[in-house]
């Protein structure tokens, strides 16, 4: 048996070894290992992979800005600030039709710059947003789509943590990856505001018009907010200024955040550590599928698949643009399937070689990936952020959930074929500040 076909049964033997339930982290570094193994005969090469990686990843200083961006996100929601933004944001466009779904989205948006994660911005807001909708009347398939939809925008909108794990993995700037995401990222809350108006002209019962609340009101609810606008000023603007480096930068959010915490008397010990705990077991998580990844990558590199893969593509002769919206399917499928997050990693190895081959701007593919993932956070049957909202409402059936979302996929497909069709949507900002 050759290396490729080694590789190739060495991945079927991941997919059948995660079909069992096996954490994707742990199966990636058994099959890895075992391939590796299989491959050289050199068993102490073998254990010193676990070692090495392990040790690598532990002191990879780009990494590292992962953890203070999920205790940043933990410490603001505890301070309130992810409902500072969600009523600000109501207090504008709330008495529009749909006015409340639609500042649910903005919210999700400002949220999710400051915590970088799609599942904590989902939860969070589910909890703020939800009982207002309800008492509006807004139908609960309506709540539950935009809950779930705008959630994923914590993926997105910079900072966020599954970039930061890319630019790892393929080598870029992290803040090439935070600068070609603004466009992008503002065009997915453009177009999901859309894909609600349009909802509601179609299904007016779905939801209702708020109050209209006068200057003053809008005003003062825009001035409690100053906490929230102030950490995403500092922050985002230090890093973009390169003011503060990534990792300086997320610091600087976490004391803040942390200090707003203690100031608005919403943190005690009991939260303190809740919060630590959550944000330990996340990194974890992260750390075990990324060190699995990186032993699975050299199984893969030894079994010359991503080099195979390339010149397969190469001799089918077809146009570049063609490759991509292969990849960018095989993607979705992989989505319905596994978590996203394990898919992007997973087939990294593989498709970098093969993007990079076809001449593409590996920045741009970062967040063509991102918005693929965002798309297979709310996709059937996994769809994750739809198992955060049915965790925290189990009240509201699954069927409901996915109606509601649909509306927000297809603006999902829409904005990812922009910036396919129109990759300077994406790489125009890093350019211009290289």
């Amino acid at each position: 048996m050759g290396p490729i076909e080694i590789g190739v049964l060495g991945l079927a033997c991941l997919v059948a070894v995660i079909m069992l339930h096996v954490p994707v982290g742990v199966a990636m570094a058994a099959v890895g290992a075992a391939g590796y193994l299989y491959m050289t005969g050199d068993l102490s090469g073998m254990f010193s992979l676990f070692g090495t990686e392990t040790v690598n990843m532990l002191t990879n200083k780009d990494f590292a800005v992962v953890m203070s961006f999920l205790l940043m996100g933990g410490f603001a929601g505890a301070a309130g600030i992810s409902a500072d933004i969600y009523r600000v944001a109501n207090a504008w466009i709330g008495h529009w039709k749909g006015g409340l779904a639609m500042a649910t989205i903005l919210g999700c948006a400002g949220f999710g710059a400051i915590s970088g994660s799609s599942i904590a911005t989902a939860a969070t807001m589910t909890k703020i947003a939800m009982p207002e909708m309800e008492k509006r009347n807004y139908a609960l398939s309506l709540c539950a789509g935009t809950l779930a939809a705008g959630g994923t925008l914590g993926s997105l909108i910079p900072p966020s943590i599954i970039m930061v794990i890319y630019a790892v993995q393929v080598q870029q700037f992290i803040i090439d990856l935070f600068l070609a995401a603004i466009v992008p990222g503002i065009l997915s809350v453009v177009l999901f505001v859309l894909a609600i108006r349009i909802q509601l002209m179609i299904q007016p019962k779905l939801a209702t018009a708020g109050e209209r609340l006068n200057w003053p009101t809008r005003v003062k609810e825009t001035k409690r907010s100053w906490a929230a606008l102030a950490i995403i000023i500092i922050v985002m603007g230090g890093i973009y200024t390169g003011f503060f480096t990534v990792n300086e930068g997320a610091a600087v959010g976490l004391v803040l955040t942390l200090i707003f915490a203690l100031a608005r008397r919403s943190m005690d010990k009991k939260t303190f550590f809740e919060t630590l705990y959550d944000s330990a077991g996340s990194i974890a998580m992260l750390y075990l599928i990324v060190i699995g990844a990186n032993i699975f990558g050299y199984f893969v590199t030894l079994s010359h698949m991503p080099g195979a893969l390339t010149q397969w593509v190469t001799d089918l002769n077809v146009p570049p643009i063609a490759v991509i919206f292969i990849l960018i399917g095989m993607y979705i499928v992989l989505g319905c399937v596994f978590d996203a997050l394990a898919g992007m990693v997973l087939t990294l190895p593989f498709v970098i070689p093969l993007v990079e081959s076809l001449g593409y701007d590996l920045v741009w593919w970062g967040i063509v990936n991102v918005m693929v993932i965002e798309i297979g956070m709310i996709t059937p049957p996994v769809g994750i952020n739809v198992f955060v909202i049915k965790g925290l409402r189990p009240d509201i059936a699954l069927g409901a959930i996915f109606r509601g979302i649909t509306p927000f996929l297809i603006a999902n497909v829409v904005a990812l074929l922009l910036v396919v069709l129109f990759p300077q949507l994406a790489t125009w900002l890093p350019d211009l500040l290289r």
